[in-house]
């Protein structure tokens, strides 16, 4: 992936960064965050969305001219995709394939391509740290269109998986996440995981974009590789969020652009 580094002011700075946003789940915040971000990373219709938000969500990412990726999740509405599920090698790839391909439609009805893929909640926490799940899912999307690019957690086995499978690769920050020690992030069970506060949300982007590193709830310091950063459209300051993270890398002269 083509991204220029260089010092200044004894920062490593990136010449451009992607900001992504999990989209087409139900909420009306979308058109709100779309002017902010350059990926949109749609539901397709698992754990959350159908047809008519996947062809709406896309349509409006194509009115701003934001890139539409896939955001496949396990087949949990009630949980929104966020509770583990232990599938078979083939369930799981005709999980990933059979939505992938459901979005590659509706972005060729509206004369336009599929650019990238996000697993979402369970299955992309799961494929993190599961070498054989990151295997499958890069197959599937490899499968579906070598030319996608696959969004990983930073230093996780999907990145590794999707670069050993021949894709391209995006490793993934969070705005709104907070982070282990080992790189992960903190479990949604655990009272410390999302960040609320806008302040913190700018410290910790501009730390991993700019340092390359993130600090840990324990405050311990952990590299990470930052192509794109996500802010999740279901959190209660998502469009804040966004607004503000779009606002910080602007002023450090960031390019916001599909990796």
């Amino acid at each position: 992936m083509p991204v220029n580094y260089g010092w200044k002011n004894g920062f490593l700075n990136m010449a451009y960064i992607d900001l992504n946003c999990d989209m087409g789940e139900g909420l009306d915040t979308d058109g709100a965050i779309m002017p902010y971000i350059s990926s949109a990373n749609i539901a397709c219709g698992y754990h959350a969305g159908n047809r008519d938000t996947m062809q709406h969500t896309a349509t409006l990412a194509l009115q701003h001219k934001v890139a539409i990726g896939a955001h496949p999740g396990f087949a949990d509405r009630e949980n929104f995709g966020r509770t583990a599920q232990h599938l078979s090698d083939n369930a799981l790839y005709d999980l990933v394939t059979t939505q992938v391909y459901a979005l590659q439609v509706i972005c060729r009805s509206l004369h336009t391509q599929l650019a990238h893929v996000k697993p979402h909640g369970a299955l992309y926490n799961m494929a993190a740290g599961n070498a054989g799940m990151a295997h499958i899912i890069a197959k599937a999307v490899y499968d579906v269109d070598k030319n996608l690019c696959l969004f990983g957690l930073s230093n996780s086995k999907l990145i590794t998986a999707a670069r050993a499978a021949g894709l391209k690769t995006a490793s993934e920050v969070f705005a709104d996440r907070t982070y282990q020690d080992n790189g992960s992030l903190t479990p949604r069970s655990q009272a410390n995981a999302l960040i609320n506060s806008e302040e913190q949300a700018i410290q910790q982007v501009l730390q991993m974009v700019t340092l390359q590193k993130v600090t840990t709830v324990n405050g311990h310091t952990v590299p990470l590789t930052a192509d794109t950063i996500c802010i999740h459209g279901d959190g209660p300051h998502a469009v804040a969020f966004a607004r503000a993270v779009h606002t910080a890398l602007h002023d450090h002269h960031l390019t916001i652009r599909h990796p």
